[in-house]
């Protein structure tokens, strides 16, 4: 069983309700950080952020965030290292992202793209796995490699 977190703000809300009863049904664990109420003065980092710690930790294998429009929350869980983040509306993406990327984070638009499409776009994600090709890991070793330098040097 994966253990999948999901996470959105008020821009996300309804579609991540829809979503997580999804995920339940389709026989994944899911932890919910939030938002747990609609609240249009939330903000995403404030929920994105606690799922993207959570993913890099190894607490949840894979996240997926919501906001609006996708763009705050992909920029917000990748802040945290060790997160792959990508804003993902098309099916080619949600697998390409894990396959050559190891995306570990899945964000979309809930004001974007309705619930159908997101849930075969979710299925993909979670039934990808990275090829663990030498270009793949040479390009992920190069980006590991910025998340491990220091500010200011």
């Amino acid at each position: 069983m994966m253990r999948v977190g999901i996470a959105a703000d008020h821009g996300g809300f309804n579609l991540k309700a829809e979503l997580a009863g999804s995920l339940s049904k389709s026989g994944c664990e899911v932890v919910d950080f939030g938002a747990h109420q609609l609240n249009p003065g939330d903000d995403y980092p404030d929920f994105v952020i606690p799922l993207a710690r959570a993913v890099a930790a190894g607490e949840v294998e894979r996240g997926v965030a919501l906001c609006g429009s996708g763009v705050g929350a992909s920029i917000a869980a990748n802040k945290i290292p060790g997160v792959r983040a990508g804003l993902i509306h098309d099916v080619f993406s949600a697998r390409q992202g894990v396959e050559d990327d190891d995306m570990n984070v899945f964000c979309l638009g809930g004001k974007v793209i309705g619930s159908a499409l997101a849930w075969e776009l979710i299925e993909t994600f979670l039934g990808a796995r990275f090829s663990g090709a030498l270009r793949h890991q040479r390009r992920l070793a190069k980006v590991q490699a910025i998340e491990n330098q220091k500010v200011g040097t």
